[in-house]
């Protein structure tokens, strides 16, 4: 146990002291602080550089060939185009598209009839909705009317056209749209966390091995405690990442709620309820032990540092493969599909699979428990095969070693 901590502790120091480990944390605290008081930065431009321009919303003109009907059709449109200044107009359509043209009106309907229109914009936005909103807005003009024509008076018509219904939408499991992007951000986090410090795990031991200093080190100490150490420690150094930038997140956000108002995205983000974080947290814990045991493992057994690469690609592609799972499950919003509820007790792919049907499905409580244990025992397993291979590796030098030759020495040991 003494080993174990003074290595933990040395390995510790060695993230907390490393210059890019720290630039990269407040790197990212920065970037998280920028985003999170863009609103009131923007709003601080905004009110100290308007111009009359500014204030006043974009000009939408109308121009119907019915004059009985030109009245309802501008206030109908009003009332559908909030953000326009919506103005009726007699003039020409060359003359209507000069004024687009030189900026003075954004955009402009020219309604031949009821049921047909034509268009006018200088540039067409992809996310330009304004022929969706007019087709629902001339479909009820039409259809008042015809009412009106068929012995309504103007007011029914209305009435019956304008009519409100109130839906109510109860989830009995899970709300997938409320899950989706703290879900989304854990699995991301856990993709490149993983990554990130999986590759320096195996990159470490490999530099270690080179400088003949390990030869040393794992005849005074147990490989398993080396391993642990290392391993441990990364997800220690990991954790105190993460903490500090969601942390500051969480502050930064806290500070500018107002400034945000009820953004449905970033607010859904903020609000995690308490036993999914729970979850979140032993699930990305458990996934980060498993992988980063086989980073090192794979590390250790490496000739040469450049050849480190080469050596963690299949450990790198079969994450790669288990995240491509996941997100193209969590993207079709199927998230309960035969390939997911294998994955889930996979020790491999559990760590995110399960964490995502958790999140956005309904899992029976003895489904994860199952799933956790397996888990559970999968790090340990892995953790102690881990260390003999390491042991074995770390000694062998020169060329590469055959994986036939390093089973047979790690079941000697």
């Amino acid at each position: 146990m003494k080993q174990f901590g003074k290595i933990l502790k040395f390995e510790l120091t060695y993230y907390i002291k490393n210059k890019i480990f720290v630039g990269v944390t407040v790197f990212l605290m920065l970037l998280i602080a920028a985003l999170m008081f863009f609103p009131r930065i923007v709003n601080v431009f905004q009110s100290g550089d308007k111009t009359k321009e500014d204030t006043e919303a974009s000009v939408m003109l109308i121009k119907a060939e019915d004059p009985g009907e030109k009245e309802m059709i501008e206030a109908f449109f009003q009332e559908a185009f909030a953000d326009y200044r919506v103005q009726s107009s007699e003039e020409s359509v060359d003359t209507i598209k000069e004024k687009i043209i030189s900026g003075e009106a954004e955009c402009a309907f020219i309604i031949e009839e009821m049921t047909s229109y034509t268009y006018y914009v200088k540039n067409l936005s992809m996310y330009d909705m304004n022929t969706e909103i007019a087709d629902s807005v001339l479909q009820n003009v039409y259809r008042m009317d015809q009412m009106v024509a068929g012995g309504m008076t103007k007011e029914q018509a209305e009435k019956a056209v304008s009519v409100q219904i109130e839906s109510n939408a109860v989830s009995l499991g899970k709300d997938q749209a409320q899950n989706y992007w703290y879900t989304y951000i854990m699995i991301f986090a856990l993709y490149m966390v993983i990554l990130l410090y999986g590759q320096m795990i195996a990159t470490n031991v490999a530099t270690e091995k080179s400088s003949r200093a390990m030869e040393l080190l794992i005849t005074s100490a147990k490989p398993v405690n080396m391993m642990f150490g290392k391993v441990i420690a990364s997800c220690l150094a990991g954790l105190v990442q993460l903490i500090a930038v969601f942390g500051s997140a969480i502050l930064f956000y806290s500070v500018n709620k107002e400034q945000w108002g009820d953004h449905p995205i970033v607010a859904s983000i903020f609000d995690m309820p308490p036993e999914l974080f729970g979850y979140m947290l032993v699930f990305f814990v458990l996934g980060f032990f498993i992988y980063a045991f086989l980073y090192g493992a794979i590390g250790s057994t490496a000739s040469k540092l450049e050849d480190i690469n080469t050596s963690v690609m299949p450990v790198t592609m079969l994450f790669i493969v288990a995240f491509m799972v996941v997100m193209f499950s969590l993207a079709s919003g199927d998230v309960d599909n035969m390939l997911m509820k294998v994955c889930s007790y996979v020790p491999f792919t559990s760590s995110m699979a399960m964490f995502t049907r958790i999140a956005m499905s309904t899992v029976p409580w003895y489904g994860i428990l199952v799933s956790i244990v397996i888990l559970i025992g999968s790090v340990v397993g892995v953790g102690v095969l881990s260390a003999k291979i390491y042991r074995v590796g770390v000694l062998l030098y020169g060329t590469k070693p055959k994986i036939g030759s390093i089973i047979k020495e790690v079941w000697k040991a």
